[in-house]
């Protein structure tokens, strides 16, 4: 996954604004414009770096003269006290652009170590973890390639991308039967439609409806089960609601395609990293 750019540029340079806005009351009245210091980031704990090209980025458009040595990329493993990167160059710049370059490179860690621990909770099963669009405003993309760095996958990026039936939808339009009939005269032939269902009743309704993807909506293990076993590869099956590192194998191990967590974008802990000037 490559992310566009101009993107990350509007990113970073919204985010500078936000946190410069004019001055840097301590840096400008404090730095002379010439003077030079060296930096490392250093982890604080266990997890996967991800974002640390768009670290970088921030350095360059907070004001240049940096020098940034990647020495961990992203997906890289590391542990508490790895040096991720080296950086030399402009003091003035290196405090400026700290902040704003930490806040990206810790969320955007944080998710994809967060995802990696379930994709290995969930090996050896027939399951793949992905994301959702339970995102933060503006910040999906980063959000979403983090989870590919992390190994896992992208559930739709928006709702252009497929044609989602959710309960509120179902329930509006009077059912699911007559909600994807109505559909199929008007969505074109690359479109995919998958249907939220809570219980088995639902799941046949859907099946018999021929949809592509059924998402099992807070389903019990136990029934979750007996769907795989209904289903029998009619449809992917994706398991959605309620589900933690705690009990995701659980729910892997039922045969669903697809685990979706919302947690992995929306309330994901941050990675502890530092940036340290040498004295």
């Amino acid at each position: 996954m490559k992310l566009l750019q101009c993107y990350v540029d509007n990113i970073i340079t919204t985010a500078l604004m936000e946190d410069i806005n004019y001055i840097d009351a301590a840096a400008d009245n404090l730095i002379p414009e010439d003077h030079k210091s060296e930096a490392y980031y250093v982890a604080k704990d266990d997890g996967v770096v991800c974002g640390i090209e768009i670290a970088k980025r921030v350095f360059e458009l907070a004001g240049g003269n940096v020098d940034f040595n990647i020495i961990l990329g992203d997906g890289t493993k590391v542990k508490k006290g790895d040096i991720i990167a080296e950086l030399s160059g402009s003091t003035l710049t290196l405090l400026k652009g700290e902040r704003t370059a930490l806040n990206i490179l810790q969320h955007m860690s944080g998710i994809a170590t967060a995802t990696n621990k379930c994709v290995e909770l969930v090996k050896g099963t027939n399951a793949s973890v992905t994301d959702t669009r339970k995102t933060l405003p503006g910040l999906r993309a980063l959000q979403k390639y983090a989870v590919t760095v992390g190994g896992g996958k992208n559930h739709r990026f928006n709702l252009s991308d497929a044609a989602m039936l959710k309960d509120n939808h179902i329930d509006a339009y009077g059912g699911i039967t007559a909600a994807v009939a109505a559909l199929r005269e008007k969505i074109g032939h690359t479109v995919k439609i998958e249907v939220e269902v809570r219980t088995l009743n639902e799941l046949m309704e859907a099946l018999n409806n021929n949809v592509e993807i059924i998402m099992l909506d807070n389903m019990s293990c136990e029934a979750m089960h007996e769907a795989v076993e209904i289903t029998a590869g009619r449809a992917l099956l994706e398991a959605s609601g309620n589900v933690t590192a705690d009990n995701i194998r659980q729910v892997a191990e039922t045969g669903v395609d697809i685990i979706s967590l919302g947690a992995l974008t929306h309330s994901v802990k941050c990675f502890d990293i530092s940036m340290k000037i040498r004295k």
